[in-house]
């Protein structure tokens, strides 16, 4: 039973998205959000919509966060499979509230954005 315990346990820790991530999202730390994105991503901004660099991207997220600063951002759901998971949050900005996805793929033993929505929750 140990054993299995032990190995569940290890699974899980794959499995589970990088809290680094939502805490990037949280603090409008477009930098350190890049970090966990793969070369390419699929970047959808309020109505812009690209696929991108990981530079490109960290510059656009640099800009949404500098004219939309987080107040609070909280993980509403999440799911996928052992080497993909997604994320749907809500992020509070001083100029209201927006749906976030992303989607994680790992490869290496390390979790890399895909794809990154930020919506807003007015339609």
């Amino acid at each position: 039973i140990f054993f299995i315990l032990v190995l569940s346990s290890g699974m899980t820790q794959d499995e589970t998205i990088p809290s680094q991530i939502p805490a990037a999202i949280r603090s409008g730390n477009a930098a350190q959000l890049a970090s966990h994105f793969n070369e390419l991503v699929e970047l959808v901004i309020l109505d812009k919509e690209d696929v991108s660099s990981k530079a490109q991207a960290e510059r656009i997220l640099k800009d949404f966060f500098s004219t939309h600063p987080p107040v609070k951002f909280t993980i509403k759901h999440q799911g996928g499979k052992t080497q993909s998971k997604y994320a749907i949050g809500q992020l509070e900005t001083g100029k209201g509230k927006y749906r976030v996805y992303f989607l994680l793929k790992w490869s290496e033993g390390k979790a890399f954005i895909h794809q990154l929505r930020i919506e807003s929750e007015n339609g």
